[in-house]
């Protein structure tokens, strides 16, 4: 699978996405949301399972969890799951920071 850089530093990326934030980066057109939180970055897919609209819309909490500005579902970035289990599990992204940067795994 390949690692493909989305940022130059962790600091290029603390400043574009700021903790408690989210933002929507396109890779190889595929849109996912890159979410800053109190435990670090997280990258899911961009589309809510529930209704479809974008996460990276949507705000983090102190739960570690992001929230779809549609409906308040609140997913967990770490594991994908919804918090009362009414949809899906959102697709996850591996993020590795490097001396050059942050990068994103995605699956060939």
């Amino acid at each position: 699978m390949p690692w493909i850089k989305l940022f130059d530093s962790l600091a290029q990326a603390q400043a574009k996405i700021p903790v408690r934030k989210a933002t929507a980066v396109v890779v190889q057109g595929q849109e996912i949301c890159v979410a800053h939180t109190a435990a670090g970055f997280f990258a899911v897919e961009n589309s809510c399972p529930h209704l479809g609209d974008a996460l990276s819309r949507g705000t983090t909490n102190y739960l570690n969890e992001i929230v779809c500005p549609w409906h308040s579902y609140r997913f967990n970035l770490a594991t994908g799951q919804e918090c009362q289990h009414r949809t899906r599990p959102l697709k996850r992204f591996a993020l590795e920071i490097r001396e050059d940067g942050l990068y994103i795994e995605l699956p060939d």
